[in-house]
């Protein structure tokens, strides 16, 4: 199984549209590459803390590749906006690509080459290493799944 963390504003529609995904074994959405420990969404949400809602994807590389993982999260997020996404907007909502694996970086920035060429303003996401990742409170996982009429700001039928 490898993993890698993608943030893409809100997590709710992220961790639905990944979840639909063949491949995906598990996804958990949380706050990733923050300055404190164990924070809390309404310390998230004071856009003091450093975090981003991100989604921590582990897959099954014989079913589904790094590369079309990246594929798909590019076609739901403009990664040409800062710190907001939809209706969303704050840093919490910032767009990112955090790996585990030093050698996923090379596909990392392929795809991302590729993607900037397919804009005409500068792509605004974040390409790092995963430095912290906190789960979210339980009442975030699965949200959509628990509230199918709650908000998304992801087309989940792409």
């Amino acid at each position: 199984m490898k993993e890698i963390y993608l943030a893409g504003g809100c997590f709710w529609g992220l961790q639905a549209y990944f979840d639909l995904r063949k491949g995906v074994k598990e996804t958990v959405v949380g706050y990733a590459n923050g300055n404190m420990k164990n924070p809390t969404y309404e310390q998230v949400c004071t856009n003091t803390t450093g975090f981003t809602e991100a989604v921590y994807i582990k897959y099954d590389e014989k079913e589904i590749t790094l590369s079309k993982i990246l594929e798909d999260f590019w076609k739901v997020i403009d990664p040409t906006l800062l710190n907001r996404q939809g209706g969303d907007i704050g840093t919490q909502y910032r767009t990112g690509i955090y790996y585990v694996n030093e050698e996923d970086l090379k596909i990392i920035n392929e795809s991302f080459n590729n993607e900037a060429l397919k804009h005409d303003k500068t792509i605004v996401t974040e390409v790092m290493p995963i430095k912290n990742f906190y789960a979210a409170e339980e009442y975030h996982q699965k949200y959509l799944e628990k509230n199918p009429n709650g908000y998304c700001h992801i087309d989940l039928s792409l």
